[in-house]
């Protein structure tokens, strides 16, 4: 394959300086209004109950897979009086909320489901359907106790830190006032939907919905696969051609009367090959085996090397062409620098990026649309697509791709959308617009965090997050953070930084109890030498010239402190990271924390 990477790096910039927007998040809005409810839970009624007053050890606010991995951890390490509190009616979180129509995990599940050794779970397939994720974590909720003290259907309004005795106090929308010695946060980055700035978007007549709140009253069928047969007269316009539309995109193109599919930026869709598993060769696996795949995993990932490949999909491909091709550049006599090593980065990605692209020639048999779905970025610069079905949704009849050529929708009416200059009528209209990733932390919370003499952690993140570890954050003593930015920050498997985040946070929590201490704080100093740690690492390609627009790059903007500290990770990789934390937890000083006993 001859490629002309000089022509490359020209179209690169051409196409995204298309969708390069002033507003940045801000052309985002929030569902308010009209809208409003959009943030409704459409799946359980909620059930008025007594506001409660008690207290608990420790509170985890959101109970999708966050609260899961660290209320797991909790039990095991013999913490058995913990409460989560979750706004939806069960656990799950992103994958409560995610019922859309052929929703599915896009990393594969031996690795992307937390805990399946503990909880004796075999996956049906390498890449399951939300309904057995959502099984799942109620699995993981019924095997270690985590129903019994839980509340759903619950809103945390306000965290505020009492001093005098050493608690937090928890107000709910339920008129709750609980109080925690501990709580850990896991809101995470993917719970509060967002909505396109589209002029006009309020004046819309039709029926219309965002994909996390799934509307199947008015559709027909069911998450579980069952035909849209209320959609076989209906004109469907849907907005957004990334992760959540590339799933829902082939039913709904199987279903619906007329798709018309409104795109800003094409996805790169690479084969995904999904195959049950099977379960003579899972019975085979040795204990510790998720354990051996999880490190596998962010060892290829991240360009390391390893005997064999355990998970081969798409996330191992590529890192292991930029590998091999370092290995190649060196054995050739070259010195390994971090310029070769861009380099290596740079011709790999090319390379997979004209496979992906030549692949929509290959599957789509109308030559423009092809050409419309190609992805003109490097692979990462957007989260990379896997599904065999995505692209050959096209050669139906019915289903439109609307190529607005990087300036989207133009205008929404009573009747339709106007985009690329044509109006186009509509029934139905589906926003596939993603979740707040880029705004504030209270603002995607929901609630503001009140710490020591009053501070507000809004306040204290203005210019973005600060923390050690990613978990710790100093004047707010007894809290955690869970997630994975200034961490591990493994994006390709999040569940991985979770699970791990929770054994951390046990650990914790069980050496302050066993000692006695009241509280337990990460200094000042500790904090910001973690902190001057993160803002030593090379700056991410993800800001640079070649990438087009999206969460992963602040929305092409500058990278500001809140948008650098918010992708930040521990710079020498997730692997490394994980390495340095088991030492630290292990070591039984946990130092940089402060344990006071009063």
């Amino acid at each position: 394959m001859t490629i002309d990477h000089g022509a490359l790096r020209i179209k690169y910039r051409v196409e995204r300086d298309k969708r390069l927007r002033p507003d940045g998040n801000d052309q985002y809005l929030e569902p308010t209004g009209r809208f409003a409810s959009m943030l409704d839970d459409p799946y359980t009624e909620r059930i008025e109950r007594e506001p409660r007053f008690d207290d608990v050890t420790v509170a985890l606010i959101g109970g999708g897979f966050s609260g899961l991995c660290v209320g797991a951890r909790l039990k095991q390490a013999g913490i058995d009086d913990v409460r989560i509190i979750e706004a939806g009616g069960d656990f799950g979180g992103a994958w409560y909320w995610n019922r859309y129509p052929g929703a599915m995990c896009d990393t594969a599940a031996m690795i992307y489901l937390p805990l399946l050794e503990e909880t004796g779970h075999m996956p049906s397939a390498k890449y399951v359907m939300a309904p057995e994720i959502f099984e799942h974590c109620q699995r993981i909720a019924k095997t270690f106790d985590l129903y019994s003290n839980a509340l759903f259907s619950t809103e945390v309004t306000e965290l505020e830190w009492d001093a005098a005795a050493a608690h937090w106090i928890i107000r709910t929308d339920r008129g709750d006032a609980i109080r925690a010695q501990f709580v850990a946060m896991g809101t995470g980055p993917l719970n509060r939907p967002k909505l396109p700035g589209i002029p006009g978007i309020e004046t819309f007549a039709g029926h219309s919905f965002h994909t996390s709140r799934w509307d199947y009253a008015y559709t027909g069928g069911d998450w579980a696969g069952a035909p849209m047969t209320n959609l076989a007269d209906k004109r469907v316009g849907i907005i957004g051609t990334g992760a959540t539309a590339v799933q829902c995109i082939p039913p709904l193109a199987r279903d619906a009367h007329e798709l018309y599919v409104l795109q800003r930026t094409p996805s790169s869709v690479d084969v995904r090959n999904n195959h049950p598993i099977d379960p003579e060769w899972f019975a085979t696996l040795e204990p510790g085996w998720q354990k051996k795949w999880l490190l596998n995993f962010a060892t290829l990932q991240t360009g390391g090397f390893a005997d064999e490949d355990l998970v081969q999909d798409g996330w191992t491909d590529i890192s292991q062409r930029i590998r091999d091709r370092i290995v190649e550049k060196v054995a050739a006599g070259n010195e390994l620098t971090p310029a070769l090593a861009d380099l290596a980065f740079l011709e790999s990605d090319d390379e997979k990026m004209e496979e992906i692209r030549a692949r929509c020639d290959a599957v789509v048999e109308d030559h423009e649309t092809a050409q419309d779905l190609k992805a003109w970025y490097r692979q990462l610069c957007k989260r990379p697509c896997f599904h065999d079905e995505y692209l050959p949704a096209y050669n139906q009849p019915n289903c439109h791709l609307i190529d607005t050529d990087g300036k989207g929708a133009e205008r929404i009416d009573e009747t339709g959308v106007r985009a690329a200059g044509l109006h186009y009528e509509l029934d139905c209209l589906i926003f596939a617009s993603g979740f707040e990733v880029g705004t504030s932390y209270d603002r995607r919370s929901g609630y503001d965090t009140i710490g020591r003499d009053g501070h507000r952690l809004s306040e204290c993140w203005q210019d973005g997050m600060r923390s050690m570890h990613g978990i710790h954050a100093h004047g707010f003593p007894n809290l955690f953070i869970i997630g994975f930015a200034q961490g591990a920050n493994l994006i390709s498997n999040v569940t991985s930084n979770l699970a791990d985040s929770g054994t951390t946070i046990a650990a914790v929590v069980r050496h302050a109890l066993e000692t006695g201490a009241d509280e337990v704080e990460v200094t000042a100093e500790a904090e910001r030498s973690w902190m001057d740690l993160l803002d030593s690492s090379p700056a991410s390609f993800f800001g640079n010239a070649d990438c087009t627009p999206g969460y992963y790059n602040n929305e092409g903007q500058p990278l500001n402190a809140r948008a650098r500290f918010g992708m930040a990770g521990y710079p020498l990789g997730p692997v490394a990271y994980f390495e340095y934390i088991d030492n630290w937890r292990n070591s039984g000083d946990f130092e940089g924390l402060e344990f006071c006993t009063r």
